[in-house]
């Protein structure tokens, strides 16, 4: 008679306890909160996990501190190719005189894209973004730098939160794409050394205003 081999007794014991019938012992897992939701601490936890993926968190009081600290950014790296095309962006920019280009002249030697976002998703410290905007895809994309605008009234705390907000304004005339940014571009595909910057921003900051 033939002995009976390991991988035929795991697999009767896999047939055997697939046709048994059991109550499930999780019935209410869909409705369970996969995270405690606490909103007052919502900008701690996305500073903690941007800076975790190698992005940049600037908080900010207000518009005027926002300005400062973006003026002393650009200062400090010598940025003059500052790009931006959302015009509540550009009304902010143009009420404290920060120069910016408005449109996509000489694009190609672009230093900063500054856009705004759809959600700060704080679990993770990543951006939703969207092309529903005047930026469209281009500003997030293609300068070495990207510099997100934000508000604390836009932290969630998780991605299905975002994508509630997402329905909630736009119905179901949702934009076509819709992106997720956790950290700078990167790769390690070469030699599995990791490189910044290979398919899109060397450098990511998120300027965080309350409100």
């Amino acid at each position: 008679m033939r002995e009976t081999t390991s991988k035929e007794k795991m697999l009767k014991k896999i047939r055997k306890a697939l046709l048994e019938k059991r109550d499930n012992p999780y019935p209410n897992l869909e409705d369970t909160a996969l995270y405690e939701e606490n909103s007052e601490y919502l900008e701690v936890l996305f500073a903690e996990q941007l800076t975790a993926v190698s992005g940049q968190f600037v908080y900010c009081e207000d518009e005027i501190q926002f300005i400062e600290n973006l003026l002393h950014l650009a200062d400090q790296k010598s940025l003059r190719k500052i790009y931006c095309w959302e015009p509540a962006l550009q009304n902010l920019l143009t009420t404290y005189e920060y120069p910016f280009y408005s449109t996509d002249t000489d694009f190609l030697q672009a230093e900063v894209g500054i856009t705004l976002c759809e959600s700060l998703i704080a679990r993770n410290g990543s951006i939703l973004v969207t092309n529903a905007n005047a930026a469209g895809r281009r500003l997030s994309i293609y300068p070495h730098i990207h510099i997100v605008l934000a508000y604390t009234s836009q932290l969630v705390l998780d991605l299905k939160d975002g994508f509630k907000a997402l329905k909630d304004k736009y119905g179901s005339d949702l934009p076509s794409m819709i992106s997720n940014i956790t950290g700078p571009s990167r790769t390690a595909d070469i030699e599995k050394t990791l490189v910044l910057g290979a398919h899109g921003p060397k450098e990511l900051y998120v300027f965080l205003i309350e409100g």
